[in-house]
């Protein structure tokens, strides 16, 4: 365990040079948001069900926008450039050669590189919503059992997104794939994670489907109760999904890993 804390320790000050780009995207994501938030305003106003749409007001759902951003380092977009980079020129045969879990080697490594996006980009475009005038900036949480539930599930949403992406990494790890697998698995679950559009906006009778679904506990989860959607006597639930998902991701990238080193290319052998 202490190799692989050094591991995260090591790549989360090596990403920290990037302070300009992780600057530019913030104030990206902070644009967007303000954008999404003004298209969100109009369509309360003027949609038949003016106010509520989706067990949703109008304040919970700029809220949510304002969270996501929040949780934004945790989509699943894709994965470490550097592994991409070995897989393709077939350093991972030095990889191999580490007395380490290639598994847990990479998931440290993938989890640094979440943790320096959320520090400089998505933590300071949340904390500048606060500063924007009523209706349109970040909210408080809606109670402090809220708050205090949000932690643990934001917890779980970060181990759950990096052991989806230590499964899409294991799927590239066999090159013959290239990367066509890897991005509709991260468009999968980037738009059922609520990335693009809070899951309770969604049609009724999909509801439950996208609540029990893998990727809801990524963005969704979190959002709901810091947004008071989700009741605190119902975290448990949230959480439980949480936590059956990132078993099952664990298990699944473990064994999809394990098939592909078998065959896996090294410099053309």
């Amino acid at each position: 365990m202490r190799v692989y804390f050094s591991i995260f320790r090591i790549k989360t000050a090596e990403s920290f040079q990037y302070r300009l780009a992780a600057l530019s995207g913030s104030v990206t994501s902070f644009v967007w948001a303000v954008i999404e938030v003004a298209a969100f305003t109009v369509f309360f106003q003027y949609a038949e069900n003016a106010g509520f749409a989706g067990g949703l007001t109008l304040a919970q759902t700029v809220s949510h926008v304002w969270v996501r951003e929040l949780l934004l380092f945790m989509q699943p977009y894709g994965i470490d450039g550097d592994l991409i980079e070995k897989l393709r020129n077939g350093d991972v045969g030095v990889e191999l050669c580490r007395p380490l879990d290639l598994y847990w080697h990479w998931y440290s490594r993938t989890a640094a590189g979440k943790i320096v996006v959320f520090i400089m980009r998505c933590l300071t475009c949340f904390l500048a919503a606060f500063l924007l005038p009523g209706g349109y900036g970040a909210s408080l949480p809606v109670s402090l059992a809220g708050f205090l539930l949000f932690l643990p599930a934001v917890l779980c949403a970060f181990l759950l997104c990096c052991s989806f992406l230590m499964l899409m990494t294991a799927v590239r790890t066999n090159i013959q794939w290239g990367d066509g697998p890897m991005y509709l698995l991260g468009l999968m679950g980037g738009v059922l994670s609520g990335g693009y559009l809070p899951l309770q906006l969604w049609p009724d009778f999909m509801q439950t489907f996208l609540l029990f679904q893998p990727f809801a506990g990524i963005c969704d989860i979190p959002a709901r109760l810091y947004i008071g959607s989700m009741q605190s006597s119902e975290a448990w639930l949230g959480m439980t999904v949480q936590l059956f998902w990132l078993v099952v991701f664990i298990a699944l990238g473990r064994m999809v890993m394990a098939r592909r080193l078998k065959s896996v290319i090294i410099q053309g052998g």
